[in-house]
């Protein structure tokens, strides 16, 4: 591990950079994770292939990867299968961020009754990125349970990481259409679209050119794993450059079939100018444990002659 953390914190500070914030990494309760690492082992409908677990290990020692790396802030990504049990994950996701300041306060909902009260009551309570995941929720997002949810947290300028699109394998309600239908509605939605919305990645990036709350996150995409089943069209290359820091880093560590470097290596090799890892922010690795910036972590710049952001002077919200 001693070798592995070396070469992500030398991958960073041959950059200049004073370390990462990655949108995207998953902590859940212990019973839950477990279940979700058995789902991927059984290489279940929802994945359809093999997908082993880098970083099997128990939370503590996940943390102590996640910081030996150099990772500023990250998030708590959890998320409900079923009725009645987002506000339980709520209640366990607050408390985590209340134990592990470097975690990003992370909630999430589901289509049911009473859900715009506990995404009232966690936003309240300081949660500062909420996690939605059509695929594995199987709902729809413009159920109109949750109208009056998406409508508050537009309005508190909340942002929300979706899995909405269909890869690695089609749910009933993910693709760029559904979405397109919600953004209609609420276009002041911080929408983060995970995975850069594999494999419609077109459709989204032109989801976000149209609609300036939208982001997208790196999780997975361009890498060895990703481009051989859903490849980034070369053709679309130049629209990563020019939504520029509206494109976040994200890994989903811990769920990961290969090194954490290799997912930073990928927007390396993509080549989009001088590739570097971000504006300077107030704060050092040193005071990872202290308060920092809590901005997205911003994989391109504007200019593809900049360089490559995964970092943010935003003082107060995860997307400026």
């Amino acid at each position: 591990m001693e070798a592995e953390s070396h070469d992500v914190v030398r991958f960073w500070e041959r950059l200049g950079l004073p370390g990462i914030i990655d949108v995207h990494t998953h902590f859940m309760p212990e019973q839950v994770l477990r279940k979700v690492w058995a789902y991927f082992d059984s290489a279940g409908p929802l994945t359809g292939m093999e997908w082993p677990i880098t970083y099997r290990y128990e939370e503590e020692q996940r943390l102590s990867v996640l910081r030996s790396f150099g990772v500023l802030r990250f998030t708590s990504m959890l998320y409900p299968h079923k009725p009645g049990m987002a506000r339980w994950l709520n209640d366990w996701a607050a408390d985590f961020a209340a134990r592990t300041p470097d975690c990003l306060h992370t909630a999430t909902l589901f289509p049911e009754e009473g859900v715009e009260l506990y995404v009232k009551e966690a936003v309240e309570n300081g949660a500062r990125v909420f996690k939605s995941h059509l695929q594995v929720g199987g709902y729809d997002a413009n159920d109109p349970l949750l109208e009056g949810a998406w409508g508050l947290l537009a309005e508190a300028g909340v942002p929300v990481v979706m899995h909405c699109g269909s890869g690695p394998a089609p749910g009933r309600f993910t693709g760029p259409g559904p979405i397109g239908l919600l953004l209609a509605r609420h276009p002041r939605l911080r929408l983060i679209v995970a995975h850069m919305g594999m494999p419609e990645y077109a459709e989204f990036l032109a989801l976000a050119a149209a609609y300036p709350e939208v982001r997208l996150d790196t999780t997975m995409a361009f890498t060895d794993f990703s481009e051989g089943f859903t490849p980034f069209p070369a053709d679309q290359r130049g629209r990563l450059a020019d939504l520029g820091d509206r494109i976040l880093l994200g890994t989903d560590f811990p769920n990961i079939p290969y090194p954490y470097v290799h997912q930073l290596e990928a927007l390396e090799r993509l080549g989009l100018g001088t590739t570097g890892c971000g504006p300077s922010v107030t704060g050092t690795r040193r005071r990872c444990s202290g308060p920092v910036p809590e901005g997205p972590a911003r994989a391109f710049s504007g200019n593809s002659q900049e360089r490559v952001r995964l970092l943010s002077r935003a003082p107060h919200r995860v997307v400026p």
